[in-house]
Protein backbone atom coordinates (compact mmCIF):
# COMPACT_ATOMS: atom_id res chain seq x y z
CA UNK A 1 0.00 0.00 0.00
CA UNK A 2 1.32 3.46 -0.93
CA UNK A 3 1.93 5.57 2.04
CA UNK A 4 0.75 8.93 1.47
CA UNK A 5 3.22 12.17 2.20
CA UNK A 6 2.83 13.94 5.74
CA UNK A 7 0.90 16.97 5.25
CA UNK A 8 2.75 19.89 5.30
CA UNK A 9 3.14 21.79 8.18
CA UNK A 10 0.60 25.23 8.79
CA UNK A 11 3.21 27.17 9.66
CA UNK A 12 5.43 26.32 7.07
CA UNK A 13 3.05 26.62 4.57
CA UNK A 14 1.77 30.03 5.63
CA UNK A 15 5.37 31.42 5.67
CA UNK A 16 5.87 30.41 2.28
CA UNK A 17 2.65 31.87 1.02
CA UNK A 18 3.61 34.96 2.64
CA UNK A 19 6.56 35.33 0.78
CA UNK A 20 5.29 34.48 -2.34
CA UNK A 21 3.01 37.13 -2.04
CA UNK A 22 5.79 39.63 -1.66
CA UNK A 23 7.74 38.50 -4.17
CA UNK A 24 4.89 39.45 -6.06
CA UNK A 25 5.67 43.45 -5.96
CA UNK A 26 6.79 44.20 -2.81
CA UNK A 27 10.21 42.48 -2.68
CA UNK A 28 12.52 42.69 -5.80
CA UNK A 29 15.21 43.59 -7.68
CA UNK A 30 15.85 46.57 -9.50
CA UNK A 31 17.40 47.07 -13.11
CA UNK A 32 20.82 47.90 -10.82
CA UNK A 33 20.73 45.40 -8.46
CA UNK A 34 19.09 46.82 -5.68
CA UNK A 35 16.69 45.17 -3.54
CA UNK A 36 13.65 46.82 -2.81
CA UNK A 37 13.88 46.50 0.89
CA UNK A 38 17.87 47.70 1.16
CA UNK A 39 19.59 51.53 1.50
CA UNK A 40 20.98 52.25 -2.07
CA UNK A 41 23.48 54.30 -0.26
CA UNK A 42 24.58 51.82 1.86
CA UNK A 43 26.94 48.22 0.50
CA UNK A 44 26.53 46.36 3.56
CA UNK A 45 22.67 46.57 3.13
CA UNK A 46 22.41 46.11 -0.32
CA UNK A 47 24.46 42.92 -0.01
CA UNK A 48 22.51 41.13 2.56
CA UNK A 49 18.96 42.31 1.45
CA UNK A 50 20.26 40.90 -1.81
CA UNK A 51 21.43 37.70 -0.36
CA UNK A 52 17.83 37.16 1.03
CA UNK A 53 16.03 37.80 -1.95
CA UNK A 54 18.06 35.63 -3.55
CA UNK A 55 17.37 32.95 -1.59
CA UNK A 56 13.67 33.76 -1.51
CA UNK A 57 14.33 33.59 -5.35
CA UNK A 58 12.98 37.23 -5.95
CA UNK A 59 12.67 38.32 -9.62
CA UNK A 60 13.55 41.80 -10.79
CA UNK A 61 10.94 44.61 -10.41
CA UNK A 62 10.54 48.17 -10.19
CA UNK A 63 11.33 49.75 -6.51
CA UNK A 64 8.26 50.79 -5.61
CA UNK A 65 7.44 53.83 -3.57
CA UNK A 66 8.20 53.60 0.16
CA UNK A 67 3.91 54.59 0.60
CA UNK A 68 3.46 52.05 -1.89
CA UNK A 69 5.70 49.31 -0.46
CA UNK A 70 4.86 50.20 3.67
CA UNK A 71 0.76 49.60 2.84
CA UNK A 72 1.02 46.50 0.89
CA UNK A 73 3.88 45.21 3.72
CA UNK A 74 0.78 45.58 5.67
CA UNK A 75 -2.29 43.47 4.15
CA UNK A 76 0.21 40.95 3.54
CA UNK A 77 1.55 40.64 6.88
CA UNK A 78 -2.13 40.95 8.27
CA UNK A 79 -3.05 37.95 5.82
CA UNK A 80 -0.25 36.08 7.30
CA UNK A 81 -1.54 36.89 10.82
CA UNK A 82 -5.10 35.74 9.57
CA UNK A 83 -3.79 32.36 7.95
CA UNK A 84 -1.48 31.50 10.63
CA UNK A 85 -3.52 32.62 13.75
CA UNK A 86 -6.52 32.02 13.61
CA UNK A 87 -6.63 27.94 13.42
CA UNK A 88 -4.78 27.99 16.69
CA UNK A 89 -8.11 28.23 18.65
CA UNK A 90 -7.22 24.63 20.23
CA UNK A 91 -4.45 26.78 21.49
CA UNK A 92 -6.23 29.79 22.33
CA UNK A 93 -10.06 29.53 22.14
CA UNK A 94 -12.44 32.41 21.37
CA UNK A 95 -14.14 34.37 18.32
CA UNK A 96 -10.99 36.26 17.00
CA UNK A 97 -10.71 38.83 13.88
CA UNK A 98 -7.46 40.15 12.21
CA UNK A 99 -7.81 44.08 10.69
CA UNK A 100 -5.13 46.70 9.08
CA UNK A 101 -6.08 49.48 10.43
CA UNK A 102 -2.84 51.78 9.20
CA UNK A 103 -3.82 55.65 9.10
CA UNK A 104 -7.09 55.26 7.63
CA UNK A 105 -9.01 55.47 11.25
CA UNK A 106 -6.50 57.73 13.79
CA UNK A 107 -9.74 56.70 16.13
CA UNK A 108 -10.48 53.17 15.81
CA UNK A 109 -8.13 52.16 18.97
CA UNK A 110 -11.07 53.77 21.03
CA UNK A 111 -13.28 50.99 19.63
CA UNK A 112 -12.05 48.65 22.28
CA UNK A 113 -12.40 48.19 25.86
CA UNK A 114 -9.10 48.59 27.43
CA UNK A 115 -8.90 52.20 25.19
CA UNK A 116 -12.77 53.15 24.77
CA UNK A 117 -12.31 56.54 27.17
CA UNK A 118 -10.46 57.43 24.60
CA UNK A 119 -13.03 58.74 22.28
CA UNK A 120 -13.94 60.64 25.50
CA UNK A 121 -10.89 62.27 25.93
CA UNK A 122 -10.58 62.84 21.79
CA UNK A 123 -14.52 64.61 21.89
CA UNK A 124 -13.45 66.34 25.17
CA UNK A 125 -10.25 68.01 23.35
CA UNK A 126 -12.01 68.95 19.89
CA UNK A 127 -14.29 70.87 21.86
CA UNK A 128 -11.36 72.87 24.16
CA UNK A 129 -8.13 73.99 22.24
CA UNK A 130 -6.56 74.26 25.59
CA UNK A 131 -6.96 70.88 27.14
CA UNK A 132 -5.86 69.79 23.04
CA UNK A 133 -2.53 71.83 23.30
CA UNK A 134 -1.98 70.27 26.56
CA UNK A 135 -2.48 66.88 25.35
CA UNK A 136 -0.99 66.90 22.37
CA UNK A 137 -1.53 63.77 20.44
CA UNK A 138 -0.06 61.34 22.51
CA UNK A 139 -3.29 59.76 23.44
CA UNK A 140 -3.77 59.34 19.70
CA UNK A 141 -2.97 55.66 18.54
CA UNK A 142 -3.12 53.75 15.15
CA UNK A 143 -1.66 50.44 14.83
CA UNK A 144 -0.82 49.19 11.28
CA UNK A 145 -2.26 45.30 12.27
CA UNK A 146 -4.81 44.19 14.85
CA UNK A 147 -6.09 41.20 16.55
CA UNK A 148 -9.50 41.27 18.17
CA UNK A 149 -11.21 38.87 20.07
CA UNK A 150 -14.94 39.41 20.29
CA UNK A 151 -16.52 39.00 24.59
CA UNK A 152 -17.82 35.08 24.97
CA UNK A 153 -21.40 34.24 25.47
CA UNK A 154 -22.27 32.75 28.60
CA UNK A 155 -23.36 29.56 26.57
CA UNK A 156 -19.68 29.26 25.66
CA UNK A 157 -18.41 29.99 28.73
CA UNK A 158 -20.61 27.62 30.44
CA UNK A 159 -19.58 25.13 28.21
CA UNK A 160 -17.91 22.58 29.95
CA UNK A 161 -19.32 23.10 33.39
CA UNK A 162 -21.76 25.90 34.85
CA UNK A 163 -19.20 29.31 35.73
CA UNK A 164 -21.47 32.17 35.50
CA UNK A 165 -24.89 33.61 36.01
CA UNK A 166 -26.17 36.91 36.54
CA UNK A 167 -24.96 37.07 40.19
CA UNK A 168 -21.60 37.36 39.95
CA UNK A 169 -19.03 38.61 37.28
CA UNK A 170 -20.95 41.48 35.91
CA UNK A 171 -17.84 43.47 35.21
CA UNK A 172 -15.41 41.19 33.50
CA UNK A 173 -14.41 42.31 29.72
CA UNK A 174 -14.31 38.93 28.47
CA UNK A 175 -18.54 38.35 28.88
CA UNK A 176 -20.60 39.25 26.06
CA UNK A 177 -23.42 39.77 28.63
CA UNK A 178 -21.94 42.59 30.18
CA UNK A 179 -22.18 44.91 27.25
CA UNK A 180 -17.92 45.57 27.03
CA UNK A 181 -17.01 46.11 23.52
CA UNK A 182 -14.25 43.77 21.99
CA UNK A 183 -10.70 43.38 23.32
CA UNK A 184 -7.61 44.80 21.91
CA UNK A 185 -5.25 41.01 21.65
CA UNK A 186 -2.47 42.43 19.86
CA UNK A 187 -1.17 45.57 17.91
CA UNK A 188 1.42 45.35 15.15
CA UNK A 189 3.78 47.69 13.80
CA UNK A 190 5.12 46.74 10.25
CA UNK A 191 7.91 48.43 8.90
CA UNK A 192 9.11 46.97 5.21
CA UNK A 193 12.16 49.27 6.10
CA UNK A 194 13.71 50.60 9.08
CA UNK A 195 15.02 54.45 8.57
CA UNK A 196 16.70 56.80 11.25
CA UNK A 197 13.97 59.10 11.37
CA UNK A 198 11.44 56.96 12.00
CA UNK A 199 12.81 54.60 13.67
CA UNK A 200 11.17 54.97 17.27
CA UNK A 201 7.75 55.47 16.10
CA UNK A 202 7.25 52.20 16.99
CA UNK A 203 8.72 52.56 20.13
CA UNK A 204 6.50 55.92 20.91
CA UNK A 205 3.05 54.21 19.32
CA UNK A 206 4.05 50.85 22.16
CA UNK A 207 4.43 53.72 24.93
CA UNK A 208 1.19 55.01 24.31
CA UNK A 209 -0.67 51.84 24.27
CA UNK A 210 0.99 51.05 27.34
CA UNK A 211 0.27 54.72 29.25
CA UNK A 212 -3.75 55.02 28.29
CA UNK A 213 -5.01 51.56 28.23
CA UNK A 214 -7.74 50.41 30.90
CA UNK A 215 -7.20 46.76 31.67
CA UNK A 216 -4.84 44.08 30.24
CA UNK A 217 -2.00 44.79 27.80
CA UNK A 218 -2.47 43.95 24.65
CA UNK A 219 0.55 42.26 22.52
CA UNK A 220 3.11 44.75 21.04
CA UNK A 221 4.55 43.68 18.18
CA UNK A 222 7.24 44.76 15.45
CA UNK A 223 7.52 42.93 12.08
CA UNK A 224 10.08 44.37 9.66
CA UNK A 225 11.96 43.45 6.63
CA UNK A 226 14.87 45.67 7.28
CA UNK A 227 18.18 43.75 6.20
CA UNK A 228 20.77 45.54 8.46
CA UNK A 229 21.57 44.27 12.18
CA UNK A 230 22.01 47.74 13.53
CA UNK A 231 18.46 49.46 12.20
CA UNK A 232 17.12 46.59 13.68
CA UNK A 233 18.62 46.69 16.89
CA UNK A 234 17.58 50.40 17.01
CA UNK A 235 14.01 48.33 17.92
CA UNK A 236 14.87 45.65 19.01
CA UNK A 237 17.65 45.40 21.76
CA UNK A 238 16.04 47.15 25.13
CA UNK A 239 12.80 45.64 27.09
CA UNK A 240 9.57 47.60 28.44
CA UNK A 241 7.88 48.83 25.30
CA UNK A 242 7.87 46.65 22.31
CA UNK A 243 7.57 42.57 23.11
CA UNK A 244 9.64 41.32 19.99
CA UNK A 245 10.35 42.29 16.76
CA UNK A 246 9.72 39.54 14.01
CA UNK A 247 11.89 39.27 10.78
CA UNK A 248 10.17 38.60 7.74
CA UNK A 249 12.76 36.18 6.86
CA UNK A 250 15.46 35.88 9.77
CA UNK A 251 17.11 32.13 9.15
CA UNK A 252 17.57 33.74 5.04
CA UNK A 253 19.40 37.06 7.20
CA UNK A 254 21.03 34.64 9.34
CA UNK A 255 22.71 33.32 6.35
CA UNK A 256 23.37 36.21 4.61
CA UNK A 257 25.17 37.63 7.36
CA UNK A 258 27.25 34.66 7.76
CA UNK A 259 28.19 34.88 4.11
CA UNK A 260 29.19 38.64 4.13
CA UNK A 261 31.64 38.61 6.67
CA UNK A 262 31.19 40.88 8.66
CA UNK A 263 31.69 40.04 12.47
CA UNK A 264 30.13 43.11 13.45
CA UNK A 265 26.87 42.62 11.86
CA UNK A 266 27.35 38.30 12.79
CA UNK A 267 27.75 39.86 16.52
CA UNK A 268 24.73 41.73 16.84
CA UNK A 269 22.39 39.81 15.15
CA UNK A 270 23.29 36.91 17.51
CA UNK A 271 22.55 39.07 20.39
CA UNK A 272 19.07 40.10 19.33
CA UNK A 273 18.33 36.45 18.69
CA UNK A 274 19.93 34.88 21.42
CA UNK A 275 18.69 37.78 23.76
CA UNK A 276 14.97 36.71 22.39
CA UNK A 277 14.64 40.31 21.22
CA UNK A 278 14.05 39.37 16.92
CA UNK A 279 12.63 36.29 15.86
CA UNK A 280 11.03 34.97 12.72
CA UNK A 281 7.75 35.83 11.06
CA UNK A 282 7.01 31.92 11.77
CA UNK A 283 6.95 32.61 15.61
CA UNK A 284 4.82 35.38 15.64
CA UNK A 285 1.24 32.92 15.42
CA UNK A 286 2.27 30.45 18.43
CA UNK A 287 3.49 33.80 20.53
CA UNK A 288 0.16 35.67 19.98
CA UNK A 289 -1.20 32.35 21.17
CA UNK A 290 0.13 33.06 24.64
Amino acid sequence: MKKTAPAEPLLQRTRAAFHARLLKGVLGIDAKGIPSNADSSNKLSIKLAASIAVQLKSGSSARLQAQTSGSQFESITARFVEESFLPLKHLRPGEWKVEKIGNRNRNAIAGFEQYAHLAILDRAAKSDPELAAVLGSDYTITPDVIVIRHPATDAEINQPAPIVDMSVARRTALRAVNGGKPLLHASISTKWTIRSDRSQNSRAEALNLMRNRKGHLPHVVVVTGEPLPSRLASIALGTGDIDCVYHFALPELQRAVDECGESSARDLLAIMVEGKRLKDISDLPLDLAV
